[in-house]
């Protein structure tokens, strides 16, 4: 047995998302995906009548889907088996332990022919500061230390649905950039959306303001414009579907009744052996 630590701290994860709460803030990411999720579900033919929700926030996204079932976003979820045709992951798949095993939970959870959609921070999310977190650190006390989540890459997130056993999978994202006046309004922001630092591996002492001054005068340098703060975020979307018959499927090789050239109506020029 391993005695190596999660990678996130979910009690630190449950503290930060419930001061989060308390303060009101302004969830703007989670709104933004919301509009994704529901332009993305309009495009489907396809009525669903038993949706379920997993989350790290319900009391935002049982507001937004009132007939859904809503679950948090535990390391067993609360779904039952085969008992519903959507499940939505809103916003919390990038703080989980075990990605994989989330993703299987929620397709053992679909009826056949079901649809899973999961939207979670990933790819370029926050780069801007953690290469300036980290360069400040090394300059300021000659060492570096877990600060921001690490993001996986697109092309890796999309890998997940398949080692889920998803069907017809299909991984994307959508990115935001966000101006901010300071690198505290930056942090307050994310303070207030429930994604400050909860990895394990994190420092539990005081930083010291100079490390924050010098990553607030490397932030200027390289990601600024008009003396704003850019800061990237964005939004991944995987899309699977549980297996079934009625699905399409890949013709075998060697099938085809016409040859490419045939179908683009151009004549074919065989290379010489």
């Amino acid at each position: 047995m391993s005695n190596t630590a999660p990678l996130v701290d979910r009690d630190q994860l449950a503290r930060n998302r419930r001061r989060a709460v308390q303060m009101a803030g302004d969830f703007f990411l989670h709104d933004e995906a919301r509009f994704e999720i529901e332009d993305r579900l309009s495009m489907v033919n396809k009525s669903f009548t038993a949706p379920a929700i997993v989350t790290g926030f319900p009391e935002i996204w049982a507001k937004w889907f009132p007939d859904a079932t809503i679950v948090p976003d535990d390391d067993l979820l609360n779904l039952k088996e085969g008992a519903h045709d959507l499940v939505i992951h809103a916003m919390s798949l990038h703080w989980a332990n075990d990605p994989v095993g989330q993703l299987i939970q929620c397709n053992r959870a679909l009826k056949p022919d079901g649809l899973m959609l999961a939207v979670f921070l990933g790819d370029q999310t926050l780069n801007e500061l953690r290469a300036c977190l980290g360069q400040a650190e090394s300059m300021v006390t000659g060492g570096l230390s877990p600060r921001v989540l690490p993001m996986g890459e697109l092309r890796e997130l999309g890998t997940l649905l398949q080692r889920a056993s998803f069907a017809l999978p299909v991984a994307d994202k959508s990115q935001r950039k966000v101006a901010y006046p300071s690198l505290a309004r930056m942090a307050a922001d994310l303070r207030a959306m429930g994604e400050s630092n909860a990895l394990s591996a994190r420092k539990k002492d005081y930083s010291g303001k100079a490390l924050f001054e010098a990553t607030e005068q490397l932030y200027r340098e390289h990601f600024s414009e008009n003396d704003r703060l850019i800061a990237s975020f964005d939004l991944v979307f995987l899309t699977g579907w549980a297996p079934d018959a009625s699905q399409p499927k890949p013709l075998m090789p060697g099938s085809a009744k016409m040859s490419l050239a045939d179908a683009l109506r151009t004549k074919e020029i065989k290379l010489p052996e």
